[in-house]
């Protein structure tokens, strides 16, 4: 029997003729497509123990395989080649011994840097002179996010890509594939983001983080909301941590700084009417963005915008992934102690969970004053008629009331 758990509506079921589809109230950052000729394959940090005869600052690569089925060998070669000009970012690497580094051509090479150049990358220099970083770019590469992450269940399968649809998408296909748990999907651009409601998601080039992230774990599906609030959680803590900044956590999956959405949370999961297979977590954060035009202007923001400076994405995206990872542990390993605390913190995080004045975007829609979470992690709100539990829906803070 096969499910599909598309977070981004209410938790229900309905029988079908191939099984039951389920659905939970927390989206807000999804995608769409997968197959991109922009993806970078996993690769992982490198050791360096020897040095180039004629550029002897300049530490070797070991021998590595490149790929060349279609579009993932020129990937790979951008992937190697930013992260050997990035470790030797003070010396000229000339382009006959960038090639022999990466087993390839000198006029791939050039191919390569002209490529990485319209994708963004500065690099001084040309195939007679060699090639130098003129800025160490802030690219979420495998090679460079990987040792960062050593230790985490993220460390070892990390998938780049420079323009995609969807990570998402891309990452549900690949863990209907049987991509194991851990799998980390970014990417630099997406070209099909959506959010909530059919609304877009702002995924320019570079400037934020668009990331997915594929989970095994072994829960019944109405424990997937929690997984929701996790993410929430850990996406608060890493902008704490590296930023310094203090965001709101918006039941069930938006995350904001002076009431200014910033980041949205996607959870999708294919699952058994008693046990999950699999699970795509997705975070979309606004990072380096300047502004914002027409309807998204009065109510997105950016951290750069909040906190006045640019901010690293690579260590963002570390944070992130290793909170992630420490939040998910806990909650695999505390029982049912773990759920409570979870409700606890996302309240303690959160100025919408309690004595609130909400209008709430569900049948019909309706006012009330936040109550809390119950046990199953829902949303809690007293109107005049009574106590009601938000299954779907958005809910919006009416101030003045």
């Amino acid at each position: 029997m096969r499910t599909l758990f598309a977070c981004c509506s209410s938790l229900f079921a309905r029988q079908t003729k191939r099984g039951v589809i389920l659905s939970a109230a927390f989206a807000a950052f999804a995608n769409a497509e997968s197959k991109d000729p922009y993806r970078t394959s996993t690769v992982l940090a490198l050791p360096f123990p020897a040095f180039l005869p004629h550029n002897r600052l300049i530490a070797r690569l070991p021998p590595t395989r490149i790929d060349t089925d279609g579009d993932h060998s020129t990937d790979a070669r951008l992937s190697r080649i930013v992260r050997l000009l990035s470790d030797n970012a003070t010396v000229v690497i000339s382009g006959t011994r960038i090639a022999e580094e990466l087993g390839t051509s000198r006029s791939e090479i050039w191919r390569a840097v002209q490529h990485l150049r319209e994708l963004g990358v500065q690099i001084a220099g040309h195939l007679a002179s060699g090639y130098q970083l003129e800025a160490v770019p802030d690219l979420l590469l495998p090679d460079i996010l990987a040792p960062l992450v050593r230790g985490t269940i993220f460390a070892p399968s990390i998938h780049h890509y420079f323009r995609i649809g969807s990570t998402n998408v891309t990452a549900m296909q690949a863990a209907a594939a049987g991509e194991p748990e851990g799998a980390v999907f970014v990417a630099e651009q997406q070209t099909a983001g959506r959010g909530r409601g059919g609304h877009t998601w702002d995924s320019a080039q570079s400037v934020g983080i668009y990331c997915s992230v594929v989970l095994r774990p072994q829960i019944s599906p109405v424990d997937a909301l929690f997984l929701s609030l996790v993410t929430g959680i850990a996406t608060a803590k890493a902008v704490e941590q590296t930023i310094g900044l203090h965001p709101d956590l918006r039941w069930p999956n938006d995350v904001l700084l002076g009431g200014r959405k910033f980041c949205g949370i996607l959870t999708e999961m294919n699952a058994e009417p008693t046990r999950v297979r699999y699970v795509v977590l997705g975070v979309g954060i606004n990072v380096n963005h300047t502004s914002f035009s027409g309807e998204l202007g009065p109510i997105a923001t950016s951290l750069r915008m909040e906190c006045g400076s640019q901010c690293s994405r690579v260590d963002l995206t570390a944070a992130l992934l290793k909170s992630l990872d420490s939040e998910y542990r806990k909650f695999l390993d505390g029982g049912p102690g773990a759920r409570s605390a979870i409700l606890h913190e996302f309240e303690s995080r959160s100025s919408f969970a309690r004595s609130r004045y909400v209008q709430v975007e569900e049948d019909g829609g309706y006012e009330g004053v936040t109550e809390g979470l119950d046990h199953r992690g829902f949303l809690l709100v007293r109107t005049e008629s009574g106590l009601r539990t938000v299954l779907s829906g958005g809910v919006r803070a009416l101030d003045g009331k």
